[in-house]
Parts: structure tokens; sequence; C-alpha cells
């Protein structure tokens, strides 16, 4: 039976007020103030599609280290980092899954998150062993004082499908793919160039949308009337009741497209909304996940037992809860690189990569892996020849230690203004691991006045710095708060 085994979401925890961005923009775009409702996800500096497609895999494959179980890898988006790199192999790393199993990127359209689901269960269906892993993620970047600042937001998905499929079984796939242009963003540009919207609903999504839908539906066995939950991402008021009144699917089917908490996701949205569903779906319950985008692309489940036993720690109902307003539209500029801004010498530096030395130390500085001695126990970053332990400074006896799923605390931390920071000031200091090892690294997350010794903190995948003369971007992990500790340590305390 193959299907979903688990899947996993991820928001960045900056929600924009919409509000305020309308606000600032009233002196010019009066017309956005009938957006300015709710909030939209925004990614922090130091987050990308990338860093964000990591989360919510790793909040897919729970908190255990061993990842040998995946055996390939698909990555979805449209703002991926690198064009001709493969973005898949960075999430691999990052993971830690095994170097011998295939990845790839994809790519290209708004649907192609749900076009990588489709990939991976009839690769599973066609008999692959071992599981594969689905993550995407979106952060797309639109020009100030759009509508589509306003309705689009930043997050990302990811799904595990393997050939029990015990969260929701695997029914029907349909496709059309049609070279319908309602908007595009050719190599050289920074923003999507949209067409009218009235074309674009009335000749793109009702047209080519219910041929996908029916086909899935068809294949899966299932009418119309039976289902449960319709996914369909739009930024159009009333898209998805409009297709499901056309389909014969059940107004009260129709899913929250999540827009005045989150806004759009791009091709990380359908997944998103699926993943939202079967958090809240029961068993037997059928579930359509559709996406417009050059065509279209629809997916039939059906919950399993497992929708109730493989619930994520967070999915998208935690990833949605863990939030902080933000209302300072600027910093949302500042963030995406929209404000030519004075960094000061500080930032004077040549950040070039050495390459070779990426390479060979990729598990360290991808995957936060460092070593543990096999003669006395103890643990260390960055793995070495020579073993820290004190008083026995044994010669090659460590063996690779995953630090990225371990808990860990606050010793010692510093605010600093002075260094060049985007986000200042900058939080850094010294963390200590649950089981011993100890690690300098940035503080994410954090506003001033957050952070204190003995906090608890987990390690998050970021962007560590971008090399802006040869367009290259370095990637390390960061400590982050961990809320959820805090507050279980929290209501302890009160007992």
């Amino acid at each position: 039976m193959v299907g979903i085994a688990a899947w996993g979401a991820y928001a960045p925890r900056l929600r924009l007020s919409r509000k305020a961005v309308a606000a600032a923009n009233a002196w010019i775009a009066p017309n956005l103030r009938g957006k300015g409702r709710g909030e939209r996800a925004m990614a922090n500096w130091d987050e990308d599609a990338l860093t964000m497609a990591v989360e919510a895999a790793r909040d897919c494959l729970g908190p255990d280290d061993d990842r040998s179980h995946v055996s390939g890898l698909y990555f979805a988006s449209t703002t991926q980092p690198f064009l001709d790199r493969l973005n898949a192999g960075i999430v691999a790393a990052a993971l830690t899954l095994e170097k011998t199993i295939p990845a790839a990127d994809v790519t290209g359209s708004q649907r192609c998150g749900l076009t990588a689901l489709a990939a991976a269960l009839n690769s599973v269906q066609a008999g692959s062993r071992g599981a594969c892993l689905v993550a995407a993620g979106e952060h797309r970047r639109a020009r100030a004082a759009s509508a589509q600042e306003l309705d689009w937001g930043d997050g990302a998905a990811a799904f595990l499908v393997d050939d029990a499929g015990a969260a929701a079984e695997f029914l029907g796939h349909g496709a059309v793919t049609d070279d319908f242009v309602d908007h595009f963003r050719s190599a050289d540009q920074d923003f999507d160039y949209a067409w009218e919207e009235r074309w674009i609903r009335d000749e793109g999504i009702v047209k080519l949308v219910p041929p996908a839908v029916k086909q899935a539906l068809e294949r899966a066995g299932v009418a119309p009337a039976e289902v449960k939950a319709f996914c369909f991402p739009s930024t159009f008021p009333g898209a998805a009741a409009s297709l499901a009144k056309t389909l014969g699917v059940p107004a009260e089917a129709v899913r929250d497209n999540l827009a005045d908490r989150l806004g759009e996701a791009g091709s990380a949205h359908g997944l998103l909304m699926l993943a939202h569903a079967l958090e809240e779906a029961a068993p037997g319950d059928v579930i359509v996940a559709a996406q417009f985008g050059q065509g279209a692309e629809a997916l039939v489940f059906r919950a399993g037992e497992g929708v109730r036993t493989r619930r994520p720690a967070r999915g998208v109902t935690g990833a949605l809860a863990d939030r902080r307003e933000e209302t300072n539209y600027l910093k949302f500029l500042f963030f995406n690189g929209l404000v030519e801004w004075e960094k000061g010498m500080r930032a004077e530096k040549d950040n070039k990569t050495a390459l070779t030395t990426l390479y060979r130390n990729s598990d360290m500085i991808l995957g936060l892996v460092g070593g543990r001695c096999r003669e006395t126990g103890v643990v260390q970053f960055p793995r070495t020849r020579i073993s820290v332990a004190p008083n026995a400074p044994t010669v090659d006896t460590q063996e690779p230690y995953k630090f990225a799923e371990r808990p860990a605390s606050i010793l010692s931390w510093s605010a600093d203004y002075l260094t060049y920071s985007v986000s200042p000031p900058n939080h850094y200091g010294m963390m200590v691991f649950e089981g011993g090892g100890r690690i300098f690294m940035d503080i994410t997350d954090v506003e001033p006045g957050e952070v204190d010794s003995g906090s608890p903190v987990k390690m998050v995948f970021r962007l560590k710095e971008v090399d802006e003369k040869r367009g290259f971007r370095r990637y390390f992990w960061k400590a982050a708060p961990d809320r959820a500790r805090m507050a279980a340590g929290q209501a302890k305390a009160a007992e």
C-alpha cells in the first residue's frame, strides 16, 4: 500500500502584519488597503527556500538522527538558491542522508511540489526500495508596494513516502501539461511578471485544473462526493470553492488556504495544505490535493490509521502557533534585499569560500557531525585526529557523532552591536549539549533581552554568509530558542 508514511512543515517565526505594509505604502498604493488583513510568513534574513525545506524535512523525519531508511530525495522549489548546483545535495548533506541515494531538484512551475510528490509515489510504486523523501520550500521576492508582496508567504513542507503508507494511502494521480503563461520569471530577473487576473482565472484555472482532478479521481475509483478534504492553493478568493462546485466536490470539503495566517507559499503551498489536512483528518477520509501551474497536478489519498499516530512534532499547526508579529516593514525590505543600505566598513571583507575545505569537511559543516572517541567516550566538535579527552589525547580513535538533533543549552553568550549583522545585535555564544560536547555558534530568531545562560536551544540549519562577489551561499547550523522545552520547564516549575 504505497502512500505517505510521515509529513512535516515549517513556517518562519516572523509574521509580517499586512496592515503595517498597507499603511507604509498608502501614499503611493492606496489600493493595497483592501489587502491589509491578517499576516504573512516572513523569512528571517538567514532563511531561504533550502533552509526551510531542511527544517520541514527534520519535522517529518523526527528526532531520530538515523536516516538510513531514506533511499531517495526530491527537492522542489522555484526559488532554489543555486541554478547550477544540486540544491537537493545540500539538503541531503544537512540531513546526513546516505551518499548512495539519488537526489533531484524539481522546479520550473508553481505545481512542482505536487509533481515531486507524485514522482516519489510513482517511484516507490514501481518498486524502488526504501522510503523516498520529498521536501519543498519557497521564498519568493516581490516588488515593494505590489499585491504579491502581501499575498505571498514563505514556508516549506516535507513528506516521506514508502510502500506501507500508514498515514495515507495513495489512490490516484492526474496531470495536465499546457504552456499557459500566467506569470514568468526569466533567469536574469529577480521578480515575476504576471498577466491579467481574470484571464488567469477564467482561461487557466477554470479550464485546466478540473481535467487533472477528474483524471485523478477516476484512477482512484473515488466519486467527487466522497471527498472530505479538497486542497487547492490560490490567491484568488473563492477559486477553490468554484472548482469544487464544478467538480461535484462537497462545499464543506474545501480547505482553508491559510491566506490570513501564512500567505501563499508558491510551489510548497499545495503540500502545506495537504499536510494541514492530514493533521485534521480521520482514518478513511479521502483527501484531494491539486495545484495550478502550466497545467495542473492532482493527487488523491485515503487517510489511514497512521494519520493519528504519525503526526509530526510541529506540523502546520505547530508552525502556525509559533509566531511573532513583525510590524517593521523596513526590516522586511532589508531582509529581502529590496533596499540598498550602508553596511559599514566591518562588512568589507572577502567571503570567498574554500570549496576544497567545504568538500573535505562537508559532514561537519552541513551535517553538524562531530566526533566521539571510541576509547574514552568523549565527544567534540569539530572532529579531529587527536581527541580532546583530558589526560587521554588518543589518536585516530574518533567516530562520527551527530549533534543536530541533540538538545542543548546556552553556557555563555554575547549580544554584539559592533560586528556587522543584517539584524543587529549579533547574538552568539557557547552551546553545551546533552551527552557532552560544546560548540561556539551564532544564535538566531531572538530579540535583545531574550537570551540568557541556561536557556534551552535547538539546532537549526541556516544561511551563514553570502559571497556577494561570486554569488555563493554558505550554510551552517545556528542555535535557536527551544520554546517547547522552555514551556515544558515553566509548566513543571509551576506544579
